[in-house]
């Protein structure tokens, strides 16, 4: 019952914000980074906010989910209302990141830290190295979730298949929690989008999948690649154009339509056509994994499917 409740609260939020949004002109507008035609209202990320937290109290109070793993989450308050006030009044992005590296310490000394990083062969156990790389991973997936929200119904579908895939794989209510919360604004933005997520909902979402990727790798350390595979997509993407705008010597603050599933669109491809072949891709990779219950062999065809993609990509549309 709990979850149709959070499903409607997350789909009538996202409905009255629209509308909110409408009435008071708080649209995105076009700019270099837009795969859109039309000014949009967006914030609805804060159905998305509500919803979750509402379920992650709900949760706590009948002891459905480690104490731990709920305070660690629960910093993501923080994350969202950064999130909010950047959508509404655009913050300098050194605030930004201030704020995001005080979250990642917080959400990082909840979960007692990052323990271990697994290489199958050899561990770094060393407590300075792990918790750097950690530090540094929480911030890098709270932005590139952002920069990867970018068309309709994409970060979203990516938000459910990463729950019901954390689902399936390690148990968890919260896991059903977020796909709810998540669903709720779904169906205002998949397809024809009536409202985006906004910051406050792509950047709350990055750090939850970095807090997921902590907690369950410190139970057992080679599901810290079974999260890297189940959030390649987003992450090769994010990383690799990066990477390729730092060798053009591109300014990286500097916004942007280079991503794949930008150039895709740039190439002709509706927004629906990009999101039902990348949720293609994630149930592939996830079979894979469930299947083989190979870490090495599932990143590995993670790494080449996912080059394959870029270069067909490439050929669609250049990476200038």
């Amino acid at each position: 019952m709990i979850y149709i409740i959070l499903f409607i609260v997350s789909f009538l939020l996202t409905y009255l914000i629209k509308n909110y949004a409408i009435k008071k002109s708080i649209l995105a507008h076009i700019n270099e980074r837009s795969s859109h035609a039309v000014p949009t209202p967006h914030g609805g990320g804060i159905a998305i906010a509500v919803s979750w937290f509402v379920g992650l109290f709900c949760l706590y109070s009948v002891n459905q989910i480690e104490p731990n793993l709920f305070y660690a989450l629960l910093f993501g308050v923080v994350i969202s209302l950064v999130g909010l006030f950047d959508d509404i009044y655009e913050l300098s992005p050194k605030l930004r990141l201030m704020i995001h590296a005080l979250v990642a310490f917080g959400g990082l000394y909840s979960l007692g830290g990052f323990h271990a990083l697994t290489f199958g062969v050899f561990e770094i156990q060393n407590i300075v190295a792990t918790n750097l790389f950690a530090f540094f991973m929480i911030i890098w997936f709270v932005n590139l979730y952002n920069f990867l929200d970018g068309i309709n119904g994409y970060a979203g579908s990516e938000a459910i298949f990463l729950s019901f895939a954390g689902f399936l794989l390690f148990g968890g209510d919260h896991f059903l929690v977020l796909s709810v919360a998540v669903l709720g604004f779904l169906v205002w933005n998949i397809h024809n989008a009536k409202i985006f997520m906004g910051d406050v909902g792509s950047t709350l979402l990055g750090y939850n999948v970095a807090i997921f990727t902590i907690f369950y790798a410190n139970h057992e350390a080679l599901d810290f690649w079974v999260w890297m595979v189940l959030f390649g997509l987003f992450w090769f993407d994010a990383t690799l154009t990066l990477i390729r705008r730092k060798i053009n010597g591109e300014k990286l603050s500097q916004a942007h339509r280079k991503h794949a599933y930008q150039r895709l669109v740039q190439a002709g491809w509706s927004h629906t056509k990009v999101v039902c072949y990348a949720m293609g891709l994630n149930i592939l990779l996830f079979c894979i994994f469930y299947f083989t219950q190979s870490i090495l062999f599932s990143f590995s065809m993670m790494l080449l499917l996912l080059y394959s993609v870029i270069k067909f990509v490439d050929k669609k549309k250049n990476f200038l």
